[in-house]
């Protein structure tokens, strides 16, 4: 909770909301929201939604009867605007969750859907994206003859072309812009 508080601009910038869950009560939860703030300074940013009975954490695999049948194991789902799932990950109770990769997946998320394309291993912002495989042998040969003369792929059905928009995280937002100039 303390991770993703500190990193919760990040999420912001992204357009991104974070949302806690937890078996515990809220009573529970405020107690240690609290805690957190007396003794770190931190404030927890957004919501955590008491799930009493695990019934929400049940229906979304959090719960792993293998491991215990009360205790959740560290899940981050990544659900888009349209309330898809696009990623699940999962980490056993003795392994932390690793902010930047989450925030680099979001990242890899919205640049692949805005340019249309996919971002290949070990992706980092900002970096070319892969172009979607020809559908006809006409825009094969067309490819083809692209990758030849600009020299940005391996061959038809793998080639690359730089994000249409490049928005990160660790890059200042326009509301961040625009407070920085009325400051000057």
């Amino acid at each position: 909770m303390i991770a993703f508080s500190k990193a919760n601009t990040y999420f912001e910038k992204l357009n991104t909301c974070l949302i806690g869950l937890s078996v515990d009560s809220n009573s529970s939860h405020l107690a240690w929201v609290y805690d957190i703030y007396c003794k770190t300074g931190v404030r927890i940013p957004f919501p955590i939604i008491a799930d009493r009975n695990g019934a929400i954490a049940r229906k979304y695999g959090m719960i792993s009867n293998d491991v215990s049948t009360t205790e959740a194991v560290r899940n981050v789902f990544i659900i888009d605007d349209k309330g898809i799932v696009k990623v699940v990950l999962v980490y056993p109770l003795n392994v932390g969750r690793c902010i930047p990769e989450i925030i680099r997946t979001i990242e890899a998320l919205q640049t692949a859907e805005n340019s249309k394309g996919a971002t290949p291993a070990n992706w980092v912002p900002c970096e070319p994206i892969i172009i979607p495989l020809p559908k006809t042998f006409a825009e094969l040969e067309k490819r083809k003859e692209e990758v030849d003369k600009n020299r940005n792929g391996v061959n038809w059905y793998l080639s690359f072309k730089n994000p249409e928009n490049c928005i990160t995280a660790s890059q200042p937002n326009e509301l961040e812009e625009r407070n920085k100039k009325e400051l000057k």
